[in-house]
């Protein structure tokens, strides 16, 4: 298992097969297995859990999880990688490998995934899902912000990302990086960046920086949201006009539902003032003045 997934390794598999890493499904492979082991190592894989992982690659990943896990869900959608994947993985006995695309769409991940994950999960003792993934750059916001909607909801991921996304998942108030993802991930998840990586450790070499980030799913957190899709929709709605002051993004997120003085009387209750900002805001102070516009729409 040492030798899987080294460059060398790699090139030469994907020559035997007279295969080429395809761009349009974001194919790089994490070549340093000492990252790869730090990725495995940072899920704290048990009995307890079964895993997801979107990007089965060649599965080296796989190999370093399939032994500790109850179960491994992995998804490839290249076909032709599928493949050469199913021949490294056909010891193990509790490894599901699906050759599909993960997403149904943007906002949704395959039912035939959930499903799969609800049997597996509920036939474990105390059984929990998992992500652990070096996820294609192309599906990483979709796939991590997706879980956050399903049942069994995840108690914790580890994914490589590109470090630009990593930082806007862990971006602080009144930074350029605070976002939308930002309000979604923080309000349910402690999130943190593990390790930093250049290019040089993946094949291809992406043309930028990328990072494991830990996310740790919280049930403390996530009882704060009285209603996760309106919070989740509403802010992605004010950060359409982030460059506004918040006033004018509400009034443009709440058009229909909401005029400017009922609008004004919101902000007032909140305890903002004219000059206020969506990144301005607290994690907090976010969910508060979504639930005055739940209140008020209902």
């Amino acid at each position: 298992m040492s030798e899987r997934q080294t460059l060398s390794f790699l090139t030469k598999r994907f020559e035997q097969v007279g295969l080429r890493p395809k761009t349009k499904f974001g194919q790089n492979f994490l070549i340093d297995m000492n990252l790869l082991d730090l990725l495995a190592r940072t899920a704290e894989i048990d009995e307890r859990d079964v895993v997801l992982e979107v990007g089965t690659g060649a599965g080296s990943l796989t190999t370093r999880l399939a032994p500790k896990a109850a179960h491994v869900i992995t998804i490839e959608i290249d076909r032709d990688l599928a493949l050469v994947a199913a021949k490294q993985l056909e010891s193990y006995d509790n490894v599901t490998m699906l050759q599909m695309d993960a997403l149904k769409n943007k906002n949704h991940l395959q039912d035939e995934i959930i499903e799969i994950i609800g049997t597996k999960v509920a036939a474990v003792p105390n059984g929990r899902l998992k992500l652990v993934a070096n996820l294609p750059y192309n599906v990483a916001t979709p796939i991590i912000s997706n879980l956050l909607n399903i049942e069994p909801w995840p108690s914790r991921m580890v994914v490589t990302i590109q470090k630009e996304l990593a930082e806007r998942i862990t971006a602080k108030p009144r930074t350029k990086d605070y976002s939308a993802l930002s309000f979604w991930m923080q309000s349910q998840c402690d999130c943190e960046i593990v390790r930093i990586m250049a290019p040089s450790v993946f094949w291809p070499r992406p043309k930028v920086d990328s990072a494991i980030l830990l996310i740790k799913p919280s049930l403390e957190k996530r009882a704060k949201l009285p209603d996760p899709v309106h919070f989740h929709e509403t802010v992605r709605a004010i950060f359409l006009h982030r460059r506004k002051f918040l006033r004018s993004a509400l009034i443009s997120a709440m058009k229909d539902k909401l005029d400017k003085p009922q609008v004004d009387a919101l902000l007032e209750k909140a305890g903002h003032g004219a000059e206020a900002r969506a990144e301005e805001l607290s994690i907090d102070e976010m969910i508060a003045l979504t639930e005055l516009c739940r209140e008020a729409t209902s």
